[in-house]
């Protein structure tokens, strides 16, 4: 093992892949983050915290809340060269905010473990304001300000060249488990023979985010698109009772990964003339188009399998006619009202005279 932080992905005794960075209690850290996360949070806490040692160059006990603030300035970029898109240099608000989450839940372990000189988490939970009253928590301002702004989704017209470009029944049947039932990629890539219920027209979702399960339905098309591909391009040897496999190659048979699928994706985008189709963008063009279609909200959360509703409530916003319709129902009320108040103005004055 070279010099910390080295990281070093490896496969576990029983199959499960793991990361090390070469330090005893960070490594300890993220065998207890493999615990209680999914494969994905594992990856991205693993790189957050070699991005966060790499630039700090200090062991994990040495770190104080100075070492923070170093990284945060970092992460930000010199502000030479700015995006237009959000007027910010170096990573996005979004990527900088999760790394810090990933280093203040190291620190929170540590704090929690009660055998390391470590008392205190060094990653501030925000700078104190000069607003008085309210709670300690509405007179602190974040480390980071992440926008809250609005997912791209594919139009009608997008979405169907998008499906016209895949060249195999395995391929539309995946984009169309994004976009006809909000699955995200993992949860795609995860169905196995016994989470597809044919009669029914349902998928029981059991690699979902947060290791929840849920049952959600699914459109004729998709299950036309999976009978094509089971019935004339699943490998007959595969053994592995995940539905979507490599169909060539040396892995022929192998479950498909994420690489793979995405490698599928931007391939279709390419000839499909698309700048933008990605697999998160597929689930939010469904749970839009949902909604637009008078899906109530909370069926909406179900099917996205969101654990609060506020975060189903962004497509309140994306759908096309709610914020309209809301604003002229709205509009001719007051109208109506106003007219009623200016005829009984009218009455009075009459009678006055």
């Amino acid at each position: 093992m070279s010099s910390f932080p080295c990281l070093v992905r490896f496969v576990s005794g029983s199959g499960q892949v793991r990361y090390r960075l070469g330090d005893r209690l960070v490594d300890r850290y993220l065998e207890f983050v493999a615990g209680r996360c999914r494969p994905n949070t594992l990856r991205a806490v693993a790189f957050d915290l070699k991005a966060f040692f790499t630039v700090i160059k200090k062991g994990p006990l040495e770190v104080a809340a100075a070492d923070v603030f170093e990284f945060l300035a970092d992460q930000r970029g010199d502000r030479t060269v700015v995006r237009l898109a959000d007027r910010e240099s170096g990573l996005s608000a979004r990527t900088i905010a999760r790394r810090l989450s990933s280093v203040s839940g190291l620190y929170a372990y540590l704090v929690a473990r009660g055998d390391t000189p470590v008392q205190v988490n060094p990653v501030p939970r925000g700078l104190l304001t000069r607003r008085a009253g309210g709670s300690r928590r509405s007179r602190t301002a974040p480390l980071v300000r992440v926008p809250r702004t609005l997912p791209r989704i594919l139009s009608p017209g997008e979405a169907d060249r998008l499906v016209g470009a895949l060249r195999t029944h395995r391929d539309r049947a995946m984009v169309l488990a994004m976009l006809l039932a909000g699955l995200r990629r993992c949860e795609v890539l995860g169905l196995r023979f016994a989470d597809v219920q044919v009669a029914d027209r349902r998928l029981v979702v059991v690699e979902g985010k947060g290791g929840h399960h849920r049952v959600v339905p699914a459109a004729n098309r998709f299950f036309d698109a999976l009978g094509a591909y089971l019935h004339d391009e699943r490998p007959g040897a595969a053994r592995t009772d995940r539905v979507f496999v490599v169909l060539k190659g040396p892995r022929r048979g192998l479950p498909l990964s994420a690489e793979g699928l995405e490698e599928i994706l931007a391939g279709a985008r390419r000839r499909a003339g698309l700048d933008h189709a990605t697999c998160h963008e597929l689930r939010h063009t469904c749970l839009t188009r949902l909604r637009e279609a008078g899906m109530a909200l909370e069926a909406v959360q179900a099917q996205a399998g969101h654990a609060s509703i506020e975060s189903t409530r962004v497509y309140l916003h994306l759908a096309n006619d709610w914020l309209a319709t809301e604003y002229r129902r709205a509009a001719e009320l007051i109208d109506a009202d106003t007219a009623a108040v200016a005829e009984m103005l009218a009455v009075q004055t009459v009678a006055v005279r």
